[in-house]
Formats: C-alpha cells, structure tokens, sequence
C-alpha cells in the first residue's frame, strides 16, 4: 500500500472542514434527528464517493490510505458504510470453505469507527447485511475478540446478533456470499499489497493476481502501480516461484511496455523459462485460469507476448504463441487458421491444458464477434456457422460446442425480437437456417425448433 498523495489529503480536508461549517451539520446538532442527518448524507456522501472513484482509477494503492482519513470524526461517519463493504469484499475468501485467508483488519477498523460514531444509531440502519457478511467470512475467534474489545454491552449485543446461524453451513455461505458480491459487480474498489519479501510472497499474491484481473478486465489505467509491477518481476528472491511465472504472465500479457521495459522482462522471462522446471506448466494454468475469467486476454496480449519470448527455445510456449500470433495477424476465419488450429490440437492430448488454452482462445474471438454482431446482419451468421462447425469437428469438445451454442442461440433469440413479423422474409429465412442446421449440430431438438418458433395465443382480456 501507498501513503495518500498531498493532493488528495488537501481534498479531503476540504471536504471535511465544509462539513463542520455546513448548516446542515449545525441543524442536525440541533435536532439530532435522523432525517437531518440524511440530509448531510445526501449533500456530500456523493461528494466523497467521486473523490473515492477518483483514487480507486487512477491511485488504488493509496485506496487504504484514503478510507483511514475518513475515520476521522470530522467526516460524521459519512461514507463509511460503503467503505465498509469495499472491505469486506476485498478479502481473500479461500475457495475450500468460504472463509477468510486471513484476519481482515480495515474491516474490524472501519466497524470500529462506526460504532464508536456519535451517529451510529442511524449508521447501524445501513451497515446490517454488510457486517453479517463480514462475520460469516471471519472466524469465531476473531469475532470474539472483537466483541469483547467493547465496554458498552449495547455495543456488544449488537455484534452478537450479527452472528447468523445458518451460515455456518458451508452452502449457505456460499449462496450468500455470490449474492453479496454481485450488488457491486460494477464498481471500482480493488486495491493490494504488493510482496516485497520471500515471506510475504504466498500470504500477499493471491490478493495482487485478482487486482490485477479486476483493473485489466474494466480497461483502467495502470500506470499507476507499474513499478510495482517491475520491482515483484525484478525480485530475484521470487525467481522460480509459481507466483513470480503468473506475474511473468500478467506483465506480458497485460501491460504495455517501453523498449528498455520489455527487453528487461524479455531476458527474465527466457532465462526463467529455461532454469525453472515446468515454468510451461505453471505458465499455462495461469493463462487458461485468466482465458476464463474477465480478465480480457486478447489478440493484442498474444502479440505482446510472442515478441516477449525467445521462439529459438523450442517448447509448448513458442508453439502455442506461433499459432496465437497466426490467429491474432489472419483471424480464425481463415481456412489456413483452421488448420493450423487442428493441427496443433491433434498433436496435443485432447484434455490437455495447452489444448483447453486453444479451445478458449477461438471461442474468445468467436464470442467477441457474436457480441458485436445485430440481427440485420444475420447472413453474416450464416456464413460464420460454417467456421463454428470446422472448429467444433476439429475439438470435438463438449465445453466448446455448449459454448458456441449459447452464443448462437442468444444471437438468434435477439434476432427473433427484432423481426417479429412471422410472415416477413427475414423471419423466414431465420427460420429455415434454425431448422435446418441447429439440430445437426446438436443445438436443439425438432421439439425444441418447433417452441421457439410457435406462435403464441393471445391472453383474452
């Protein structure tokens, strides 16, 4: 983490002074009722929340830095409810039993604050659901501590209550931590802890390799922590680590690098890729976990890292971005990419993870195309389908034919809300392809076909 910029520090300090000055804190001194204390929230939460964006874009790692000014009284508690959140939500969740990878202490020092606000009482009203989730993430012992760090017993029965039975059950844990989540699926909040140390190493990285797939996944600008970045790739003592081959991958994939930069992570990346024993395994685990995440790898990611690597060494790597470079330059339409696609995927075992690598990036390209792609274009489909086919003949994979089906069937489900007129020609023609190409590829059934294009009675008044 970073300390916060002067700048920002300035900001806020405005921000805060305004809000002692403000009548409105004046009238809420006064009355200490709840609806004037919304009126501070809803002249200068937004306020706070632009500057937050602000940093969350263009500084995440002083993201921390900024979060603890708020603590200060001055502020009235303001925000904090949704700092709240954003730190419960950047907490590692171990993926075998939906719990904490470790004690999250922003939160406990965020919580802190909010109870000990003179406004906690209307603050309690928008922090329920939060603080539950934060508990049911933490263990029993970290809770208890923190009640117990409480005097006050109205204090401490609050955080009792806070302590939900049925989430202690894996399955409930889960079910409620997705729903969490996806309340704040659109917005920015990620920050991490670079490792500087071999000890910090396993306990920090896990937090920096979703950072860094959150920010390239929403296209923002990473400038910010780029000599991060060089200093975790440049670390010696890192070197032969899985987490130092992932971030090897990141860095080349993801970010774009001046020419001292590249030849630097150029020489690091080949002399590691011929010391490391299976540095191309690790290497391609990585690439197939970031294929099927958001993280947006991409034609141009595979251009950056063909020119990154050293093609003389003759291994899966050079293979594997010889092929991706073709993709990128011809486009997976090509018949000599279809090819050399099926080529390349029969000289390896079908399951493989170079193989899943392969399926994934030509269904990327297809996906991007079929998102892009309106119904007036439908012909365009209708030709492409061929392609779907060969690729489908050459995997033969069950994952990439459902894949390609729900791409198609979304695009075709959209085409059908476009031309509603079931007498006109286009719907016609549409019509005739679904019929006659869907079930032989396996998409649907003649039962199927014959529901998605029955007509519909009309509900009598």
């Amino acid at each position: 983490m970073l300390p916060l910029s002067q700048d920002y520090i300035e900001q806020l300090e405005a921000i805060a002074g305004s809000i002692q000055e403000s009548e409105q804190l004046a009238q809420y001194m006064e009355s200490e009722e709840e609806e004037d204390y919304k009126v501070l929230q809803q002249m200068y939460e937004p306020i706070i929340a632009e500057l937050h964006l602000e940093v969350a874009k263009n500084d995440p790692l002083q993201l921390i830095a900024f979060e603890k000014v708020l603590l200060d009284p001055a502020f009235e508690g303001l925000f904090l409810p949704k700092v709240l959140s954003y730190s419960i939500l950047r907490g590692e969740v171990s993926a075998h039993d939906c719990k904490y990878t470790r004690q999250q202490d922003h939160f406990k020092d965020i919580l802190t604050a909010i109870i000990q606000s003179p406004n906690f009482e209307w603050l309690k009203k928008r922090i329920g659901m939060t603080v539950q989730t934060g508990f049911m993430l933490s263990s029993d012992i970290w809770i208890t501590n923190l009640i117990n760090s409480f005097q006050n017993k109205r204090f401490r029965y609050y955080l009792q209550s806070s302590k939900v039975d049925k989430f202690r059950f894996e399955a409930e844990r889960r079910l409620h931590w997705d729903r969490y989540k996806k309340q704040f699926s659109n917005e920015i909040y990620f920050t991490a802890d670079f490792p500087t140390q071999i000890s910090e190493l396993k306990v920090l990285y896990p937090s920096v390799k979703d950072f860094v797939f959150q920010r390239v996944s929403r296209h923002l600008d990473n400038s910010s922590f780029m000599p991060q970045m060089k200093e975790f790739i440049e670390n010696n003592s890192f070197w032969g680590h899985p987490e130092h081959i992932e971030m090897l991958g990141m860095f080349a994939n993801f970010f774009e690098l001046n020419k001292e930069e590249s030849t630097k992570l150029s020489d690091i990346f080949n002399s590691q890729r011929k010391s490391v024993s299976g540095f191309a395994d690790i290497y391609f685990n990585w690439l197939l976990e970031a294929l099927n995440s958001n993280a947006s790898v991409d034609s141009s990611c595979d251009l950056r890292v063909s020119t990154i690597i050293d093609k003389k060494i003759k291994d899966d790597l050079s293979s594997y971005y010889e092929l991706a470079s073709l993709v990128a330059k011809s486009g997976y339409t090509d018949e000599k990419v279809i090819d050399a696609v099926r080529v390349f995927h029969n000289n390896h075992e079908g399951l493989s993870t170079i193989n899943q690598c392969v399926r994934r990036m030509i269904f990327i390209n297809i996906r991007r195309y079929m998102k892009q792609l309106e119904p007036m274009q439908y012909h365009e489909y209708f030709d492409l389908n061929k392609t779907f086919t060969a690729y489908m003949h050459a995997f033969g994979n069950q994952k990439f034919n459902q894949d390609v089906e729900d791409v198609s069937l979304e695009f075709i489900n959209n085409s059908l809300k476009k031309f509603t007129d079931k007498r006109s020609n286009d719907y016609q023609k549409i019509k005739k392809f679904v019929a006659g190409t869907f079930v032989e590829m396996g998409f649907l059934n003649d039962k199927e076909i014959v529901e998605m294009f029955k007509t519909r009675r009309k509900k009598k008044d």
